[in-house]
This record gives structure tokens, C-alpha cells and sequence, in this order.
């Protein structure tokens, strides 16, 4: 069924990278390997989109933000100068510490505590269930994509922001259930190597994605 998925969403948009499959589980998994070493939640993304497949744990998790808005690990276990968000004021991408502190307020996460680990795949060698389909692609795919999503009137989708995309295209669609674009983030932008300056990034609840699959082809057949 994954694999199906994956070809359509390839053919219909013309995709040059595969979608990729994320799931949150409240235990780790028999069948499917463990992550080696540490890594970002976004460069996780980065290891599905070359192929590979396995679960993380809070352990793997390399980001503040990762293993916050992931769910991984409660922000209290943070040490304070993490807590406050200096340390992005140092990097410049906030001006002082209440501008970070203002910002972590839109950002969606999961709660702490829940799930023990968090499933990644290439779409089509996904033997779980996905709870979301991240889509890399460029500008006019993602236009078909929205068009898609809201050719029947039934959903809306919502726009990111700036926010980390573990945030954006990780939680607030799970939590949300809404279609997510945006154009990522300063971190993923630096650590992800199979994000190009033009892409942007859709993420797909997967209860939708049979009805958008189901739109495109419809918007395909009528546009001839």
C-alpha cells in the first residue's frame, strides 16, 4: 500500500525524491532497525530520503529541538542556558532572548513522554503505518500538492512559518491533522544535504493522502 502511495505521488508530480514516511510509537519496534549514533530530526529526514529505514529513540536525538517538539524529551531536562534560547540569539537568528522566547510559543509539540520512539522510511519501503508523508519538492509541485488537498473543499492547508521542521512539518500536522508547507528552517537549511535552495517542504497527515492522490488524478484527467 506504501509503496503504491509513493509510486503515484512520484508519477503524478513528477516528484525527483521520494516522500517520506514518519511515525511516532509508543514502544520500539522488533522489525525494524535502531538509528547508529546521534543525529538532527532533520538529518533523519535527510537518512530516509537516501534510502534508509530504522526508529530513533530520545538517545539518537543530537537537537534541543528535535527532542523537544518530537516529543523525545521534556524540556525541563534541559539545562537552563538550552531553556532560554541564548544560545540562537548567539547563532543570529533571534535578537534577544524574549523574541526566542515569543517564537517557541506558535511552536507545536508533541508531549513528552508519550512514545518511545519515531519511525522513518523512504514512503514506499514503509512496513508501518505513517502518522505523516513529508514531501520535498519544488514550488509548482507544491501548488498541485495544495491545489490537491483543497480541490474538494475539505481541508485547508497551513502555512509554517519559520519555525524547525521538526515543529512545523513533524507536530503540527500530527497534532493538526492540516495539510503543512513552508520553506524550512535555518537549521534544517544548514544540515540537511538533500534540501536544495528551491525546494520547499509539504507535510501530509496520511489520512489525506488517498483523497489528494484521488485529486490529482482527478485535476490530471479534467486538465487533459
Amino acid at each position: 500500500m506504501n509503496k503504491e502511495t509513493s509510486e503515484k505521488f512520484t508519477r503524478l508530480l513528477n516528484l525527483e525524491k521520494e516522500p517520506v514516511a514518519i511515525a511516532w510509537s509508543v514502544k520500539e519496534p522488533e522489525d525494524i532497525p535502531r538509528e547508529k549514533g546521534k543525529s538532527r530530526f532533520c538529518e533523519k529526514i535527510d537518512k530516509a530520503l537516501e534510502g534508509e529505514v530504522f526508529y530513533s529513540t530520545a538517545e539518537e536525538e543530537e537537537c534541543f529541538g528535535g527532542a523537544r517538539y518530537s516529543g523525545m524529551k521534556d524540556p525541563k531536562e534541559f539545562p537552563k542556558n538550552m531553556r532560554t534560547g541564548a544560545f540562537l540569539v548567539a547563532m543570529g537568528i533571534h535578537d534577544s532572548i524574549q523574541s526566542v522566547q515569543r517564537s517557541w510559543q506558535k511552536n507545536m509539540a508533541i508531549e513528552p513522554g508519550i512514545f518511545s520512539s519515531i519511525l522513518f522510511a523512504p514512503l514506499s519501503k514503509a512496513k508501518f503505518t505513517p502518522d505523516v508523508i513529508v514531501i520535498i519538492c519544488n514550488g509548482k509541485q507544491a501548488m498541485e500538492l495544495l491545489h490537491a488537498n483543497a480541490y474538494d473543499s475539505i481541508s485547508d492547508a497551513l502555512g509554517a512559518d519559520v519555525g524547525p521542521i521538526c515543529s512545523t512539518m513533524g507536530a503540527r500536522p500530527y497534532l493538526t491533522g492540516q495539510v503543512t508547507y513552508g520553506f524550512a528552517d535555518v537549521g534544517s537549511r544548514r544540515h540537511m544535504k538533500n534540501l536544495k535552495d528551491e525546494d520547499v517542504m509539504v507535510s501530509i497527515p496520511y489520512q489525506h493522502a488517498k483523497r489528494i492522490i484521488h485529486n490529482l488524478e482527478e485535476m490530471k484527467r479534467l486538465r487533459g
